[in-house]
């Protein structure tokens, strides 16, 4: 096989292809001959003189009229190999292509065989890069393959094959931007053929490419043609429904979305036709709600939720006085589509839900998700009645004592109003009391049900908050939830928005928090994740506690996990116990991202920006400080022991940057002690995690008198052992350069930063350039170029004068480049002061050069 496709591409094959075409040898052979010449002519063209076009195309012809009646294999291979050299020759070489093969097709193969073969020709996709001439000298030939495509559809005697055939080559030609008003006969063809099973995919995908090419708005008379052909398929969808047959339901579905989603404007605007569009847009309703689970008995309806948005972006667009007339007809259309995507989104019977695989139910969540997205946009366009629309119902559904209803209806509409509450503010709305008042009146006895009450409580954190009176009625919910392992995401998730946003009005509750968050916590209810949340939620509730308080209950909180650590430090390391240490660090760090005192806005949670302080810290030490003393020691005792694991050193680490991002300045108590460890802790053993920890440290403490001894002993200890990695050309160089390029904007306000690196930095730009010149893994290319940058933004003139006697010796950073190649790289990167990823981009050519790999395929990967 290999030598085989050597061989196809080998200069040979111009000649043995031919040999091999010849009428005495076996189909498999002529085939390979024909396939060698495809690849030839396909990927090779620029191997062929221009001279010989002509020569190649007579010779093609007259093969395929050799081959009409032969092996349909062998045609059809050739045929492609035609429509190949048509595609390299248009428009320049052979301008009428296309009508000069319709011709020479019709008058050698004769009989309906002949064109189909011509249709084979015509399906083929076009280079990409070759595009923008092709299709323009494409589409002028349209001319010549339309009567053609409709002679062969509108014969009572082609065959089936052939019909699709002409439905894909049609597909395949829309695509060139063909004038919807030039392809309108044949569409109405395809609409012809949708009740033959046969044809009905074909005709299907060319009816939605036809209709969905961008100019095809221009033609407003031919799209008005259009909708009573797609309401004539309404009969056909429903006996595809009756018969449950997906397919038909799907492709159907697929025309109506089509059509509405991509012209409702125009549509909407011929308001002549009005009622013809309505019912359009009532067919497309009557697709979103097919009777059915979807994804098990109907996949359609997903199909039609993006029509709706666009819908009511077309219809928000006008002017107020049109968008007024068409609110009063549509209006009640998405009050009925509510309803609607509320009975799609409903669970099936608890047996039929326990059939499902893990992938349907997966592809059901998601598809509930969309529902709810669609949900949220509706409510732009009908405000506050969707809500109170939502709440009648549900009041009615559970005061309702002659019907017991079922579980599935409550939870859908629980589920539309949480889609709403998560993203919109509510705060306003008068029907949230009485939501809040009618949850306890729900029977909870569905996980399903469970966590949508919980969701729900969650996403009404901040209506909570300013109703703080309301929160006695749904936390004890929320707490008896967090027991039950089925309900572990939704209620920790709900409990840690409550502690986020009502923290002031918690004190009353903080005991009975603390206590069944504890109790949780050592039952080992929740999986690693949701314990950290839990942590996160208790820091929350904390913060709001006198100082004497948040001692008290960390003090409850943290000894059990203390005494463990110790357990766990005095063990020899082994997997298990490495996994143990790692969770109980983690529960720390989490605790401590949230444990805030001072009043501040609360952007901090994800830790993406630091936050204001906007209130003076109580007096005294913060808690947070007081515990890391606490535990410091023993701290120091498990790093010692798992000093080369950097998972572990990783979550040691966390915890001080955790605190050091939420504590800020208060922090600084701390400071020598840590300094001191994170030292010890890097000589030994260099590892990214401690770098991180030290630029956040310098980042914070650098500018303050007090703590700049020990800021600077470490930053000068850190970025030797730094440099002499460099110069091993050791694994952790990214490490390394994250923290260079932070260090360096201070070099002007730091003295004796600007005196490390004045002393350093020839040593430094020398393992840069060894690591770039092939010392390095090319995949950190993109490092080194951040420190390249960095020292040309701030010490640019150093740089200028290290960069030039660096490169001075013969043969470094690599001997295959030449002294000027060396000239012209230092000085590009001189010239890039602003722009980082043309330094990059330089650094990589560099490398490249410096490899010998520029200008190879492997280097074309990169």
């Amino acid at each position: 096989q290999k030598w085989l496709m050597q061989a196809q591409v080998s200069p040979q094959a111009w000649q043995f292809c031919w040999a091999l075409l010849s009428p005495d040898k076996v189909p498999e052979i002529q085939y390979f001959g024909a396939s060698a010449l495809h690849t030839k002519i396909s990927r090779y063209w620029s191997d062929i003189p221009t001279d010989q076009y002509e020569s190649l195309k007579t010779q093609l012809f007259s093969q395929i009229a050799c081959f009409s009646s032969g092996s349909k294999m062998v045609l059809t291979r050739l045929c492609v190999a035609l429509a190949s050299l048509a595609l390299n020759t248009m428009p320049e070489a052979w301008p009428g292509a296309v009508a000069e093969m319709v011709r020479v097709f019709q008058e050698e193969g004769g009989g309906v065989d002949g064109r189909a073969r011509c249709l084979a020709l015509l399906e083929l996709r076009l280079p990409q890069y070759r595009k923008g001439q092709v299709r323009g000298a494409l589409g002028r030939e349209w001319g010549s393959v339309c009567p053609l495509l409709q002679q062969l559809l509108r014969r009572a005697d082609s065959p089936g094959a052939v019909k699709a055939r002409v439905l894909r080559c049609l597909s395949s030609w829309v695509l060139l931007d063909v004038p919807l008003n030039e392809s309108e006969g044949l569409v109405h063809d395809c609409f012809s053929a949708l009740p033959d099973p046969e044809l009905f995919d074909t005709a299907v995908e060319a009816i939605v490419n036809a209709i969905s090419q961008p100019d095809s708005q221009r033609y407003v008379n031919t799209l008005l043609k259009l909708v009573p052909q797609v309401l004539a398929l309404q009969e056909q969808l429903r006996e595809a429904v009756q018969n449950g047959d997906m397919e038909t339901c799907h492709g159907i579905c697929r025309i109506a979305v089509t059509l509405g989603e991509n012209h409702s404007r125009t549509l909407l605007e011929q308001v002549d036709h009005w009622q013809s569009f309505l019912a359009l847009v009532n067919m497309i309703m009557f697709c979103t709600g097919i009777p059915g689970h979807y994804p098990v008995n109907e996949t359609t309806s997903s199909l039609t939720l993006t029509f709706w948005y666009t819908l009511q972006d077309e219809i928000m667009s006008f002017e107020s006085d049109k968008q007024a007339v068409y609110l009063q007809v549509y209006r009640p259309v998405y009050f009925q589509l509510v309803d609607v995507l509320l009975h799609k989104a409903q669970f099936p019977s608890d047996q039929e839900y326990a059939s499902w695989s893990s992938d349907e139910k997966e592809q059901f969540r998601i598809y509930r998700v969309d529902i709810s997205d669609t949900l949220m946009y509706v409510y732009e366009m009908l405000g506050a009645e969707l809500l109170s629309n939502l709440y009648d119902k549900l009041g009615r559904l559970l005061t309702n004592a002659e019907q017991p209803t079922s579980w599935q209806h409550t939870e859908a509409l629980l589920y539309g109003f949480q889609s709403i509450a998560e993203t919109i503010d509510v705060n306003y709305s008068d029907v949230i009391p009485g939501l809040i008042g009618l949850i306890p009146r729900i029977n909870i006895n569905n996980v399903q049900l469970a966590d949508t009450v919980m969701f729900t409580i969650g996403a009404l954190a901040e209506w909570l908050a300013d109703h703080p009176v309301m929160l006695s009625s749904v936390l004890p919910l929320v707490l008896q939830a967090l027991g039950n392992p089925d309900l572990s995401v939704s209620s920790v998730s709900t409990l840690k928005k409550i502690c986020r946003e009502c923290k002031y009005d918690l004190p009353p509750y903080a005991t009975n928090i603390v206590a069944v968050s504890q109790e949780v916590l050592i039952k080992q209810i929740h999986k690693t994740s949701q314990c950290m949340w839990l942590m996160q939620a208790l820091g929350f509730l904390l913060s709001a506690l006198p100082v004497e308080d948040i001692l008290r209950n960390l003090h409850s909180l943290i000894t059990p996990y203390i005494q463990q650590l110790e357990k766990l430090a005095d063990e020899t390391p082994n997997p298990s116990n490495k996994l143990a240490i790692i969770h109980i660090l983690g529960l720390l760090s989490n605790l401590f991202t949230t444990l805030d005192i001072s009043k501040q806005d609360d952007e901090s949670a994800d830790g993406s920006a630091p936050p204001v302080k906007t209130a003076p810290p109580p007096p005294g030490p913060n808690p947070v400080v007081v515990v890391l003393q606490q535990v410091f020691a023993l701290i120091q005792t498990v790093l010692s022991k798992w000093l080369n694991d950097s998972q572990v050193v990783e979550a040691v680490c966390a915890i001080f940057e955790k605190s050091v991002k939420t504590l800020l300045h208060e922090f600084a108590p701390m400071v020598s002690q840590l300094s001191e460890m994170l030292g010890q802790m890097y000589s030994t053993i260099p590892q990214a995690s401690a770098l991180d920890l030290t630029r956040q440290m310098v980042h914070i403490f650098a500018s303050e008198t007090d703590h700049f001894p020990p800021i600077k002993a470490l930053f000068e200890l850190v970025t030797s052992v730094t440099l002499s990695i460099f110069q091993q050309g050791r694994g952790s160089s990214r490490g390394g350069t994250v923290n260079t390029t932070e260090l360096l904007p201070h070099c002007s306000d730091v003295p004796p930063l600007a005196r490390v690196v004045q002393e350093e930095g020839k040593l430094l730009v020398q393992a840069v350039l060894e690591g770039i010149g092939g010392g390095a893994s090319r995949s950190l290319m993109d490092q080194f170029a951040e420190v390249l940058f960095s020292l040309n933004k701030h010490c640019f003139s150093l740089l200028a004068v290290w960069l030039k006697e660096a490169l001075q010796p013969p043969g470094f950073p690599s001997s295959r480049v030449t002294a000027e190649q060396k000239d012209n790289f230092s000085q590009q990167i001189l010239r890039e002061r602003v722009n980082k990823r043309r330094v990059k981009d330089i650094v990589k050519e560099f490398t490249l050069l410096c490899r010998g790999l520029h200008g190879t395929e492997y280097a074309a990967e990169y």
